[in-house]
């Protein structure tokens, strides 16, 4: 697809600063960018690299001015490029209907306009919505309702009785509703606690690669709508997210935690169990989190704490090997003063 960088500015709510009628053919970074390209610049710097590339129009935010390019003006160039970029790079579609190697169950119910890829197997009860997707080597479980335009990328397993919302994405090798971690300890062995509640995942979630969620206890674990997690993340039973969160990779949260919306949870945090983290929570990396946090609190470290005495812990942990120095000068100067030589001497007769 080719549009104008009228069209362009007009899709954005931007304007155009030169030549509306430019012909955009695609989108780049400046340092790849060809003649018809379009590119963005947030800064003083990028701007000057994008301007000295080949690409043809800038989007820009703020008042920068090109003597030999195109700009487009939006109020965020970041966001508008999120939002061009399906212009240029539309998802896939894939045809309806299903694929003579996949495995459907009689009283599954497959929407029309829904694609089962191959080695796909959709099992007893199940109803797949309009539209979506299941790209090959997907098992659904008995009795999942999945809804309208998912997508689920190869080998995403999804146990029984999950429940998917609308326009979600999962990604390869996700798996979905798989037992929660319960045992109880009975006459010198580990019995198993049946897990016997499910998944429940909102609107507009998108899962990454690798990752697990497990399915509750009793009642659900729940990944709010709009909730954005990425690979390699397990969620254990009972779990709850709000909508909007942001989880990064390589974290794990166990049971029962409740998670408050818009949330930020950076790469590598663990999260203890029974916990309540508010709303606007953010956890840096690497944390260790135990226990209850309000709304809006930032948290670094293990055991986290607020940021800011995280960094004064951090920044006195560095000072330590000097001050290990200067306290054994010290004891070696006390050592001096209280020896037996330096004592003064007896003047009695």
């Amino acid at each position: 697809m080719t549009y104008t960088a009228a069209q362009i500015a007009a899709h954005l709510g931007g304007e155009v600063i030169g030549d509306g009628s430019i012909t955009l053919r695609g989108f780049s970074a400046a340092d790849l960018a060809s003649p018809g390209d379009l590119t963005f610049a947030e800064q003083d710097k990028h701007f000057a690299a994008a301007e000295a590339s080949a690409a043809s129009a800038i989007l820009v935010s703020g008042k920068f001015a090109a003597a030999a390019k195109t700009l487009i003006r939006v109020a965020n160039a970041r966001v508008a490029a999120a939002r061009v970029l399906p212009l240029f790079c539309p998802p896939d579609t894939f045809a309806p209907g299903v694929h003579p190697t996949a495995i459907v169950a009689p009283s599954a119910q497959v929407d029309a306009s829904a694609h089962i890829g191959a080695f796909c197997i959709v099992g007893a009860g199940a109803r797949i919505g309009a539209r979506t997707a299941l790209l090959g080597g997907n098992h659904i479980g008995r009795d999942c309702q999945i809804g309208d335009d998912v997508r689920l990328f190869p080998n995403v397993v999804v146990y029984e009785r999950t429940q998917i919302g609308h326009r979600v994405a999962i990604h390869a090798g996700t798996v979905i509703g798989s037992d929660g971690y319960g045992y109880v300890f009975d006459q010198g062995q580990h019995r198993k606690m049946l897990q016997i509640g499910n998944v429940v995942i909102g609107n507009d979630v998108e899962i990454g690669a690798n990752s697990a969620i497990d399915r509750a206890a009793l009642g659900s674990t729940r990944i709010g709508a709009g909730t954005k997690i990425d690979n390699l993340v397990h969620v254990a039973h009972n779990v709850v997210f709000g909508e909007h969160c942001l989880i990064m990779g390589q974290c794990g949260f166990a049971g029962s935690t409740t998670f408050g919306n818009y949330c930020v949870i950076a790469s590598q945090t663990g999260v203890t169990g029974h916990l309540t983290i508010g709303n606007q929570v953010t956890v840096g990396g690497k944390s260790g989190v135990t226990r209850d946090l309000e709304d809006g609190q930032i948290v670094l470290g293990y055991p986290a704490v607020p940021d800011k005495q995280a960094k004064r812990q951090w920044i006195a942990l560095q000072q330590l090997p000097d001050l290990l120095g200067r306290v054994r000068e010290l004891e070696r100067q006390l050592a001096k003063l209280s020896s037996p030589g330096d004592a003064a001497p007896d003047t009695k007769a």
